[in-house]
């Protein structure tokens, strides 16, 4: 498989404190790489190591099939466009005239195709409206504007719905996945908030203090995901008591919610709530979200 990037056994440390702790990743040609892990895991940490603005403590990674610590990695970095923690930009220049000057500073000959390059984020409308007074869906695609100035095939993404309203997160998604297909530009994006990034993904890297816990595909997740039963009751303590004494595994999601990994018999488990004072009002058969497996993988046990 032809990957865009790969980490080999990628170490950074602080003062004794390891943010990456021996990662390997791999991020194949074309993919919508979903880079899973809670605040703290090393998300950010990568991304700014083969952004080149921090240097590994161990271990290396390729971009392009070109070792960090060869010379001509900078000429790998020019085919990569990243939007780190928050996007940075001129506030009081226009949309076209922050991209004029990223073009001027990464030394492109002319401003060919910046006008369409706003018109691809949907910023075409904006005129002379300062950047300072754009929404925050508005920033987030100026931003990813930025990043594609050049014509980058990689595209890197560090939470870019984080504080979005619905609206906001959707246009973000639609414009996601239209650089993919259409531009076929392969894309790392960050994230803790696990349903979005399920809408996204073709592979998923999952990592826990500095280590990659499991890496797959869409298709691989999938297959992976247990068949649960959602159950709504009265009350999950009665609930878990049950469930405990019968040896089920289970996950409690609210006080009166819960997904059991089993196919229990519904009359037997509604006459041993009814006994301890619960009622059973509903079950439905689902599959096993992300978040569900995520916890799986990083522990978490009965909520």
């Amino acid at each position: 498989m032809d990957y865009v990037l790969t980490t080999d056994k990628l170490v950074k440390s602080y003062r004794g404190f390891k943010a990456l702790d021996g990662l390997d990743m791999h991020i194949p040609k074309g993919a919508i790489y979903g880079f899973v892990g809670k605040n703290g895991a090393g998300k950010t940490t990568l991304i700014r190591l083969i952004c080149g603005l921090q240097e590994p403590s161990a271990g290396g990674f390729t971009l392009y099939g070109i070792p960090n610590r060869r010379r001509d990695i900078a000429k790998a970095r020019r085919r990569m466009g990243a939007v780190v923690e928050t996007p940075s930009f001129y506030p009081d220049m226009s949309a076209l005239e922050n991209l004029k000057q990223q073009s001027l500073i990464l030394g492109l000959p002319s401003f060919t195709g910046l006008e369409e390059l706003l018109e691809l984020v949907g910023l075409e409308d904006t005129g002379r409206k300062k950047a300072r007074n754009f929404s925050l869906g508005m920033r987030q695609r100026l931003g990813i504007a930025l990043a594609l100035v050049g014509d980058p095939d990689f595209l890197v993404l560090d939470e870019p719905v984080n504080g979005l309203d619905p609206q906001g997160i959707v246009e973000i998604r639609e414009l996601i996945l239209k650089l993919n297909r259409e531009q076929q530009i392969t894309v790392l994006i960050s994230s803790h908030i696990l349903d979005e990034l399920s809408r996204l993904a073709t592979h998923y890297g999952i990592i826990d203090r500095g280590r990659m816990v499991k890496e797959l595909s869409a298709g691989e997740l999938e297959a992976a995901c247990r068949k649960c039963v959602r159950l709504e009751v009265s009350d999950t303590r009665p609930l878990a008591r049950v469930l405990d004494r019968a040896g089920m595994e289970y996950r409690i999601l609210s006080g009166t919610a819960a997904e059991i990994y089993a196919q229990p018999k519904l009359s037997q488990l509604a006459a041993a709530l009814s006994r301890e004072g619960c009622e059973l009002f509903s079950a439905q058969e689902r599959d096993e979200s992300l978040e569900a497996y995520y916890l799986s993988l990083v522990g978490g046990g009965h909520d």
